[in-house]
């Protein structure tokens, strides 16, 4: 896409950063937040998921509900497909606990707290190095 070029020699008139930062090899913008909820529209059934859950959160959390609330992984993803597999397995079993448990699912798709080596399907998608975070 057109928000995902890579600044070269041809753009680079009023550009100083081929003077500047001599270590980076592309600059790429990051797509907007609102292009990007533009580009995926959140499904309404996700979006009333989300919001039920919230509102029974809210009960549990104030007494009015007699449940506990269980926050499981994975800290962080890797595998799209995988992510699915887990995702759908969680909902069987919190569908088979849901009158004593609400299972929330939380993950990351970014690994905030690593300083060396892969920083998380935000930053490199492909896992190849290629840090296409707007793909991310």
């Amino acid at each position: 896409p057109s928000h995902d070029r890579e600044v070269g020699v041809a753009d680079a008139t009023q550009d100083t950063t081929r003077i500047d930062d001599v270590r980076i090899g592309a600059v790429r913008p990051l797509i907007s937040p609102a292009l990007l909820q533009d580009e995926l529209p959140v499904e309404p059934t996700v979006q009333s998921l989300v919001e039920r859950t919230r509102v029974d959160i809210g009960h549990i959390l104030h007494g009015r509900d007699d449940r506990l609330v269980a926050v499981v992984g994975p800290c962080s993803i890797h595998d799209h497909d995988q992510a699915l597999e887990y995702a759908h397995r969680l909902k069987a079993v919190a569908d088979e606990l849901r009158e004593d448990l609400l299972i929330v699912m939380r993950v990351y798709f970014e690994k905030p707290r690593t300083t060396v080596g892969w920083k998380g399907y935000i930053n490199d998608p492909r896992l190849d190095g290629s840090f296409r975070i707007n793909e991310g």
